[in-house]
């Protein structure tokens, strides 16, 4: 049904009927009481006329009649959602004032009764529809009578009932995945994690119709209006819908992705601060997909929307990320001498981080055994059922292999428990296994923590710890219901590039480990705008020297470890001793760097490492360069109040810079976003820039701010302000 915000609070009727008789009895007015229910459901924070409640929870109206109901009459009430409404679907509910009962259908029990008044209690089951209902009354009598339309509002999923599939049994966690609207979204590498703020804003102007908006536009909202309705009372579908319809992909869904780097005719994803400004735009825009987002934007304004809708939703933040493109539970990598991917043989990718969301529900149709955090991402990667989306996914499953279950299993354990491996591809197209890290997919799986800005880790819900017996047998475990080993009795060959096939058992056994070990280490903290200093350290594990053949190469990269351009590539001849370890320093300049250098500031260097008697070892490091900028709030803050903010940043560059612009946003605290002029800056140099908020809501706030500029890749900052209420 449409998501317009249509409200009629009351109609009046009086005079006589034809003829001179007394009008029939009717309800002439109804008041919702929308402050009472919005404190007692938890949505007075929606703004707007209509009343917003949550599914099996009372709500109380008061009625006003034209005059007293006789002995035997009552009021009938008819609640109504989507199209071709039917109480065979479910989305169409006749119910009369009765005594209080429990169960599955909508109650309505009188409270308290004046001459020319009523007040009702109204419940609706906790497994109703969610969505926009109209309510008619009509007052029964022994002669016809037409419903009157009272007005409408909006019912969501509820959390806080008990019977629910999505309840959540702490107020601390409903508080936090449900009512926050503001959160923390970590980027970066697994040795840099970087907290980045993200405005959810489910609580600002037209967000809650622009979600109901998202439901409505989807195609199988479109296909079968009727059905697609009546199964809205599901969090399992509403969030499988919605993970399709945040990317546009397969519609004219909310958000374009665009991984190339190139963002012409559109908004770069590193320039987003939150969820608002991209929903009011596909509205406004009749439905246009906004260009651009990439994994957090999705995650982010997937988060806002279940949120919206009532389903504790949160944003998970993966390290050394597997897309496994051809369900073999490996990332497989080709690379040359250089240990450079070769990218037109490699279709598996390993992304320094992806970002997606969990749900908090019941799994009805797997058993209880799985309810609780299901994986959701609307990241559009790989089909699922035709369509781009994913999950939802049980974390309990993906953590015991169980990828037989709904919905897309396979995807979601290798992208934390894919076995990482390498291919040495030569000039014959011959290629032999390289020892690496294998065990590097899925590191500092992270999510905010509840009632806190620091990070949560929970790699322990996905999977059992790297490396151990048990985390080797749900391995094993995943690959054998994968494949059907045990039911086929047979082995399963993997297709390989070049023709070949590979038992998967032989891709479960570990490369040849060689008699050295290297690691990367950086000797200055790699700054934007800096020269890079750092050294490649090798150690000889045997009592007998070595000679090792060195070939090192480095790109810029975008985030997703695609290269973008080749900034280092030397070879280096090494004597080892017995035991010994050597250094061999590396220095890229910023000169060599600063052109290929993507928004995400990302370096991938590689060392391919050639030994006596055949051996080979690849090492790898991801470089995020840092930069600095910090928020303060210069005096206390309080609703209605100005309060001076204080931006600090810095020049990274050697060079002035001009025309950068600090952009600021912040729910509670701006009406929309602010956009403030920065001077020039002089090489490094370090400048304050002060304004004024005035806070319009209570409580914890997260104000962003994002320095923008043409010459250097964005610098992003915010702070958490703790606004008081006026005096």
């Amino acid at each position: 049904m449409a998501a317009k915000s249509v409200l009629a609070v009351s109609w009046a009727f009086g005079g006589l009927g034809p003829g001179g008789q007394a009008k029939r009895i009717s309800v002439t007015k109804v008041d919702w009481l929308s402050r009472k229910n919005g404190a007692a459901h938890h949505t007075q924070e929606y703004p707007g006329p209509e009343l917003v409640v949550r599914r099996g929870q009372a709500f109380t109206l008061v009625l006003e009649l034209n005059k007293p109901l006789e002995e035997q009459e009552t009021i009938i009430f008819t609640m109504e959602t989507g199209p071709q409404a039917s109480e065979d679907h479910h989305t169409k509910a006749v119910f009369q004032i009765s005594e209080p009962e429990v169960g599955k259908t909508w109650t309505a029990v009188e409270e308290a009764q004046t001459e020319n008044s009523m007040t009702v209690s109204i419940t609706s089951p906790p497994n109703a529809v969610i969505g926009r209902y109209l309510m008619r009354t009509r007052v029964s009598s022994r002669r016809k009578q037409n419903d009157r339309k009272l007005g409408e509002f909006v019912l969501l999923f509820n959390p806080w009932c008990p019977e629910d599939d999505v309840f959540l049994d702490s107020e601390e966690e409903r508080q936090e995945y449900v009512l926050n609207d503001s959160g923390i979204i970590f980027r970066g590498v697994e040795k840099h994690i970087r907290a980045q703020g993200w405005n959810y804003g489910q609580f600002e102007e037209d967000i809650l119709n622009i979600c109901l908006s998202i439901l409505d536009r989807s195609p199988l909202h479109q296909n079968d209006p009727a059905t697609d309705v009546s199964r809205h009372h599901d969090p399992i579908y509403v969030s499988r819908a919605i993970s399709a319809m945040v990317n546009s992909n397969n519609d004219r869904g909310v958000v374009q992705g665009q991984w190339q780097g190139k963002y012409s005719g559109g908004t770069s994803p590193l320039h987003w601060s939150g969820s608002v400004a991209i929903l009011h735009k596909w509205f406004k825009g009749r439905f246009k997909p906004v260009k651009y987002g990439q994994c957090w934007v999705f995650a982010g304004v997937m988060c806002t929307v279940l949120r919206c809708l009532g389903i504790a939703t949160r944003v998970v933040s993966n390290f050394n990320s597997a897309h496994d493109t051809d369900r073999n539970l490996s990332v497989d990598k080709y690379v040359d001498s250089f240990g450079r991917t070769l990218e037109d043989l490699t279709e598996d990718s390993m992304w320094n981080f992806h970002v997606w969301n969990e749900s908090w529900f019941a799994r009805q149709d797997l058993g209880p055994s799985y309810n609780g955090w299901q994986v959701l991402d609307a990241t559009p990667q790989e089909e699922s059922e035709g369509v781009f989306r994913c999950g939802p996914a049980s974390v309990t499953a993906i953590r015991e292999g169980d990828v037989h279950l709904a919905h897309d299993g396979p995807f979601v354990f290798a992208e934390v428990n894919a076995d990482y491996i390498t291919w040495l591809w030569h000039k014959d197209e011959s290629w032999e296994r390289v020892y690496s890290d294998t065990k590097k997919i899925g590191r500092c799986i992270s999510t905010k923590a509840v009632g806190s800005d620091s990070r949560m880790d929970i790699t322990g819900l996905y999977k059992y710890p790297e490396g151990s017996w048990k985390e080797r047998q749900v391995y094993r475990k995943a690959v054998r219901k994968l494949f059907s080993l045990e039911a086929s009795g047979r082995r399963t060959r993997v297709h390989r590039v070049g023709g070949r096939g590979l038992w998967r058992e032989d891709l479960l056994e570990p490369a040849t480990r060689p008699n050295i070990t290297g690691k990367f280490k950086m000797l200055e903290p790699p700054i934007l705008g800096h020269d890079l200093s750092l050294a490649l350290c090798l150690t000889n594990l045997t009592s007998r020297p070595q000679r090792v053949r060195v070939n090192l190469s480095g790109a810029t990269i975008l985030y997703t470890r695609r290269s973008v351009a080749e900034i280092l590539h030397k070879s280096h001849s090494v004597r080892l001793g017995p035991e010994e370890e050597k250094k061999i320093p590396i220095t890229i300049s910023y000169s060599q760097y600063k052109e290929g250098l993507t928004e995400d500031k990302k370096i991938l260097l590689a060392a391919m490492c050639f030994v006596t008697k055949g051996e080979k070892l690849l090492v790898e490091k991801d470089i995020t360069l840092e930069d600095f900028i910090t928020v303060m709030v210069l005096g206390p803050a309080v609703v209605g109040v100005a309060v001076v903010v204080k931006v600090t940043v810095v020049n990274p560059l050697l060079e002035k810079v001009e025309d950068c612009v600090l952009m600021v946003e912040g729910s509670g605290l701006l009406q929309g976003q602010l956009s403030i002029d920065v001077p020039s800056l002089e090489p490094q140099e370090r400048a304050s820039v002060q304004f004024n908020i005035t806070p319009s809501k209570s409580g914890p706030r997260q104000l962003q701010v994002d320095l923008v500029s043409p010459h250097f890749p964005d610098i992003k900052g915010f702070v958490i302000i703790h606004v008081a209420t006026a005096k």
